[in-house]
């Protein structure tokens, strides 16, 4: 439709000031539809989600305390350390000694094999503070670090209207530890390997958010 046949019995200039209310209205509706911060979308979520995995995005193994022991017994039951650490030791990660302790059921011959980390493994050693059974712990070894591809879903529950929380489901890229790419490391940790080769789409991953005061703020535990 021609703007100017909206008054064609007022002239120009009618037709100019009819074009100048229509912009301002535009502009009003644009105003009104402004920008909600709080709103639970993909454009609000992921800086919430980039933050939260520049701090926390960092897939560690639960090796919390070092140097850890080895008995006997674990290391006849195929226990995940028993399968690991050689294969770390190997890989220059950590180094073995035959430590005498008691003798009990679990030791029978009064020892155990103690594995610290080497120079080469300590560079994997990292602040990451978690709690687990009651217990604090502020490092732990860690082989990859996750950064976010893009949002695919969000989806928000808004049974505490004061507090509502999101599940952002996202694709994701990884930097995993050079050593990763060897054969046997991919063999004894069977999910780092799993989520390696789910980056650039192949997986999605789920965080967990909870809105604040400020904006929408991750939430630690799993979703």
């Amino acid at each position: 439709m021609n703007l100017f046949s909206i008054c064609p019995s007022r002239g120009p200039l009618a037709s100019i000031k009819t074009l100048t209310g229509i912009a301002m209205i535009c502009a009003l509706a644009a105003c009104s539809a402004s920008h909600d911060p709080k709103a639970p979308t993909a454009e609000n979520l992921a800086p919430a989600l980039d933050e939260h995995l520049a701090q926390r995005g960092d897939i560690c193994l639960a090796m919390f305390d070092w140097p850890i022991d080895l008995t006997e017994a674990e290391a006849g039951s195929g226990a995940r350390h028993a399968i690991q650490f050689p294969v770390m030791e190997q890989l220059g990660l950590v180094h073995s000694t035959i430590v005498a302790v008691p003798k009990s059921s679990e030791n029978p011959d009064g020892a155990v094999k103690r594995f610290e980390l080497t120079d080469a493994g300590r560079k994997f050693y990292k602040p990451h503070p978690y709690v687990t059974r009651g217990a604090e712990h502020a490092n732990d070894f860690c082989v990859a670090h996750l950064k976010r591809e893009k949002i695919v879903d969000v989806k928000v529950d808004t049974s505490d209207a004061k507090h509502p929380m999101a599940v952002v489901s996202y694709t994701y890229q990884i930097d995993t530890a050079p050593w990763m790419q060897n054969a046997d490391a991919q063999r004894v940790f069977p999910m780092i390997t799993r989520i390696a080769n789910g980056a650039g789409g192949q997986l999605q991953l789920r965080q967990g958010f909870t809105l604040g005061d400020k904006g929408w703020v991750a939430r630690l535990g799993p979703v």
